[in-house]
């Protein structure tokens, strides 16, 4: 599968972080947090961001939601991304079982430096959250990448063929579209997450508007995730009920800026 999905994605090996195949055996989820660190968001911005997660972890109601899943644990990684995936933020992966690991897993994410990158490449961390699934050894009933983001794909590829291939492996892409800021997508940005970035089964987008929602919004992501629940009809994918967005706007933006 791992060199399938490599030939439909043109994955290279410069395309992002390689990790070993570790751990393995059945797990309810297969989970990666793609989680962006672009400039675009200010340093207290992204400490936020970064509490947030730490804090969603550490809650009673995620451990919870491990725990009642039909085998009781999951298998989850992290990594941080911008214009690419950021050198050395890769959090291997580890199984959640039980509070401890919970807290474990939690505390590999707050140590790590807070940094930012520039440019947007959701397409990158798209590839990367695919490759790290496809290369465990892991055996879920549900692999999900979980990508946050503040606006739209600006660089490397377009982001609509890497979600679409990586739906096409079975894989589910679930969206936390940061809107603190206007992002230049027409509709909002939680309707671009919408049309060009979620795609799978029970796939969804969470706005998040002010930054001390962040927390309860993560956790709210993670619970739905683990769980299998349904989203709202506000947060499912909307495409073919509004007119579609452009997906490439952000490059256009970008392009724009050296047009002038």
């Amino acid at each position: 599968m791992l060199t399938t999905l490599a030939m439909l994605m043109g994955l290279s090996a410069a395309a992002g972080p390689m990790i070993a195949q570790a751990g393995g055996g059945e797990v309810d989820v297969e989970l990666v947090l793609a989680v962006d660190t672009s400039r675009s968001m200010d340093y207290e911005e992204v400490r936020i961001q970064r509490e947030g997660y730490v804090a969603a972890l550490k809650h009673r109601e995620f451990i919870d939601a491990v725990k009642t899943g039909l085998i009781g644990k999951i298998a989850i990684s992290y990594f941080e991304w911008a214009g690419d995936v950021v050198p050395d933020s890769v959090i291997d992966w580890q199984v959640i079982e039980n509070e401890q690991d919970a807290i474990d897993f939690a505390n590999k994410v707050e140590a790590r430096p807070i940094n930012s990158q520039r440019r947007t490449s959701i397409s990158a961390a798209i590839v990367q959250g695919a490759t790290m699934l496809v290369a465990n050894s892991y055996r879920g009933t549900r692999q999900v990448i979980d990508v946050s983001g503040d606006g739209p794909n600006n660089a490397g590829n377009p982001v609509v063929p890497a979600r679409d291939k990586a739906v096409e492996a079975g894989l589910i892409v679930n969206g936390l579209a940061i809107m603190l800021r206007p992002s230049g997508a027409q509709g909002g940005l939680d309707k671009y997450y919408a049309d060009c970035v979620i795609g799978g089964p029970g796939s969804f987008v969470l706005p998040v508007h002010k930054i001390e929602d962040f927390a309860v919004a993560v956790r709210r992501k993670l619970v739905m995730e683990i769980s299998s629940l349904t989203p709202p009809a506000t947060m499912q994918k909307t495409a073919g009920t509004q007119p579609a967005t452009d997906c490439m706007v952000g490059e256009k933006q970008w392009q724009d800026l050296f047009d002038r």
